[in-house]
């Protein structure tokens, strides 16, 4: 199963000042749902799996100490450079949401995400994984979301071709 789905957010007063750009994939991962998790939380793993053509992620390592959980902190290499971000959900082995920021040099945040994956159990060695990601442009980077919003469902769609392709082959 592949599917991606894209959402608008209808635009309101406070919708101004920020350009909102949501969206779905899912994917059947031939996996069983606690390995599908644990791939996804280790935040220092995703450099063994992620794709390396492709993507904009360079490379990705945990800025705090002890195993991935509520509150874990990391720091992305991104062809654009350094983005920050933390754990924000973490519900052991259905929910994980990670949220990264993008700041200038005054600490306004220009642009912040919020990649989640919602684990299903489909049977003993398969896992539904719908990918929801949430991206927030502000101020003058409103007017980059549509191009923004190009790039994130590419990523993300890598991302999760890259997951399904981490688990092919496996004894």
């Amino acid at each position: 199963m592949q599917s991606t789905v894209l959402t608008s957010v209808p635009h309101h007063a406070m919708v101004t000042l920020v350009g909102i750009v949501e969206f779905e994939v899912v994917r059947q991962i031939r996996g069983p749902i606690e390995q599908v998790f644990a791939r996804l939380a280790d935040i220092e793993g995703h450099n063994d799996w992620m794709p390396g053509k492709g993507s904009i992620l360079r490379g990705t390592r945990q800025t705090s100490p002890g195993e991935p959980t509520l509150g874990t902190t990391y720091l992305d290499q991104t062809s654009f450079g350094p983005t920050p971000g933390e754990v924000v959900e973490f519900d052991r082995p259905h929910r994980l949401v990670y949220h990264w920021w993008d700041s200038s040099k005054a600490g306004k945040v220009k642009v912040e995400g919020w990649p989640g994956y919602r684990l299903e159990v489909t049977d003993d060695d398969t896992t539904l994984v719908r990918h929801q990601a949430s991206l927030h442009t502000h101020g003058l980077y409103r007017v980059v979301t549509p191009l923004l919003r190009w790039i994130a469902v590419r990523e993300r769609t890598a991302t999760m071709d890259a997951l399904a392709a981490s688990f092919e082959g496996r004894a």
